[in-house]
């Protein structure tokens, strides 16, 4: 008998398959959700990744091809990607993850390079499932992580469209003025890539040394670090502080802790659904805080 599903998928197999035309206007309506979608909710994947494994001929229902994101179903009963039956989805499950330098986000690397993996292995509850990273932290970025077993959460609050703010702490050696740092907020184009606005602060300062926080909504490609340069600054320490509602506050370094799952779904109600193709999704609203994320 197969066994449940529980590992990640990476993107290279076998040959795409004919995706089959969804169901035409005609047609009656059917009850449940899109495969890709529960696919997501149970943690095989993204959404888009879920949409590549079909279209390479991984999954199937009751030993059939499927052939479409589109189809619908109630459960996820009889579903299997390459040959393993997927589990029925779990509560979502949300964990804060005190990130120390040093550490790469990725379950594996191919240089033997430690991950978040190694340390998440104490760090978590030995009945913790499989949970993947929200967005990514450098080799020698430390601070908040995110991780969840919801690969349709873990998409919606890595999408710049949701504006989901991200803070951070940066030590800086250089000269900067509180002036230039507020022109930030209008955004700044390096190298011919435009990063949307960040709302900068300079927290202390002794000599040319300064403590900058920096909120942002895109999370691009190593940008606090780039923006910073830019403006004639060496970065000797970045720490993200925020992700969303969701705090390090007195979380301790290589520490984990899970996020109450009722501050879990009332935040989940403040993102809207996945819109369609063109449309960009609203942001979301602000939520209380956890208690042990009180400042």
């Amino acid at each position: 008998m197969a066994k449940p599903y529980a590992k990640p998928y990476s993107a290279a197999h076998s040959k795409p398959a004919t995706v089959r035309p969804a169901a035409g206007a005609d047609e009656a309506p059917r009850e449940g959700e899109r495969i890709a979608k529960l696919l997501a909710r149970a943690g095989v994947a993204s959404r888009r990744e879920v949409e590549r494994l079909i279209a390479e001929g991984r999954v199937r229902l009751d030993n059939e091809l499927v052939t479409t994101p589109a189809t619908v179903l109630k459960n996820l009963r009889g579903v299997s990607v390459d040959g393993r039956l997927i589990a029925a989805a779990a509560p979502t499950r949300v964990f804060r993850f005190h990130k120390p330098a040093g550490l790469i986000t990725a379950e594996r690397d191919p240089s033997g390079r430690p991950t978040i993996y190694n340390a998440l292995r104490n760090a978590l509850p030995p009945e913790t499932p499989r949970v993947i990273p929200v967005g990514r932290l450098d080799l020698n970025t430390e601070g908040l992580l995110l991780l969840t077993n919801d690969g349709e959460l873990k998409r919606a609050l890595e999408l710049p469209a949701t504006g989901i703010p991200r803070t951070y702490r940066a030590r800086t050696f250089g000269d900067i003025t509180q002036s230039r740092l507020e022109e930030l907020i209008e955004g700044i184009e390096i190298d011919g890539i435009h990063y949307g606005q960040i709302d900068a602060n300079m927290e202390r300062r002794t000599g040319r040394n300064q403590w900058i926080e920096m909120t942002l909504t895109e999370g691009k490609n190593r940008e606090v670090r780039r923006v910073l340069e830019h403006l004639g600054l060496q970065v000797s320490r970045l720490l993200r502080t925020a992700y969303g509602p969701f705090e390090l506050a007195d979380l301790p370094r290589g520490g984990a802790e899970e996020v109450p799952q009722v501050l879990v779904e009332r935040f989940r109600k403040t993102l809207k659904s996945e819109p369609a193709k063109g449309q960009a999704p609203s942001a979301a609203a602000p939520m209380p805080k956890t208690p042990s994320q009180e400042s």
